[in-house]
């Protein structure tokens, strides 16, 4: 791919998102009690992984193999969430070859935060209704008061998960549905899951040679790290729509927020991504990390990745 074509810079709107659809005006139906149990579980076990590695810490202390698994699972499936699910996927904020699509897809998918078609159509939506009634995780949907403050918080944060759902959610991705390369990587979502429980476990247990090695590995590469995953990113729809600043127009209470754009890899950065949605780039200003950016820069410097997008410099500034 030429150099040329790598770095494209064209100007964003918050309204130029060609994938999404004509307003919402699909019906409501109730989530299933059998998604709200998977869902329970989904949010209850790596709470109690949690709790048990704290628990073993007391005894057995914290080794070094513990903390690399943890950081080291939680940078591969959160670049899957926010490289791939997201700048990708989402916003189409760069092209790649279906290999590597693959690959991120499957990353993501091992943060246990929904399938690809389901992450993509639900992230779809909420740009198109920010911070509206039909936006499925605005925490301004009960009031300014600080018991309806909240009640938006716990909604956006994770209780929108447990309610209803838009019928017709597929129309918000077909243009992924064109690709038999995420087809694969969406249908092959709990062997995903399954998968990223099973390297740390057998990480741990091989270098350690011992089974309460494969147990640690389990919980803190496996358990624990999907207990930061989840909140960090739930974090982005919650507190990333209350607290920071707002740097940049745009039609919702979307928040630049410094620590979540350290913890979130560059996603908490959040005013700036509603500002200019396609772009590859969050943290637009030199003191803003944005530990995704630098893999897609990454990527296109050894011809991985091309046609990354970026606000013009004038805009991303203004």
């Amino acid at each position: 791919m030429p150099f040329g074509q790598q770095f494209v810079k064209i100007p964003f709107s918050p309204l130029s998102e060609a994938s999404i659809p004509a307003p919402d005006s699909a019906p409501q139906r109730k989530v299933s009690r059998l998604t709200q149990i998977v869902t329970a579980i989904a949010v209850i076990l790596p709470f109690a992984g949690l709790v048990a590695a704290i628990s073993l810490i007391w005894g057995w202390g914290l080794t070094w193999i513990d903390i690399g698994l943890l950081f080291g699972l939680y940078l591969l499936t959160g670049l899957g969430i926010t490289v791939g699910f997201h700048r990708l996927l989402v916003h189409r904020s760069f092209e790649t070859y279906p290999a590597v699509k693959f690959v991120l897809a499957a990353l993501g998918s091992m943060a246990m935060q929904g399938s690809v078609f389901t992450w993509a159509a639900n992230h779809r939506r909420h740009h198109q209704h920010s911070d509206t009634p039909d936006d499925p995780h605005s925490p301004h949907r009960f009031g300014r008061g600080i018991v309806s403050r909240l009640r938006g918080f716990w909604h956006s944060h994770i209780g929108w998960t447990f309610m209803a759902d838009s019928q017709g959610l597929s129309r918000y991705v077909r243009d992924l549905h064109r690709s038999r390369t995420l087809w694969a990587a969406d249908k092959l979502f709990v062997a995903w899951v399954m998968l990223g429980l099973l390297i740390p476990m057998v990480v741990g247990g091989v270098l350690t040679e011992s089974w309460i090695g494969a147990v640690r590995g389990l919980l803190w590469g496996g358990l624990v790290r999907l207990f930061l995953v989840h909140h960090v990113t739930w974090s982005v729809n919650s507190i990333g729509h209350l607290w920071g600043s707002r740097p940049h127009k745009s039609p919702d209470q979307s928040r630049d927020n410094f620590v979540l754009g350290i913890l979130a890899l560059g996603e908490g950065w959040h005013n700036s991504h509603h500002a200019f949605p396609t772009s590859a780039r969050h943290g637009l200003r030199w003191w803003q990390p944005d530990i995704s950016y630098f893999v897609i820069r990454l990527l296109a410097l050894i011809g991985l990745a091309w046609n990354v997008r970026l606000p013009r410099k004038a805009q991303a500034i203004e």
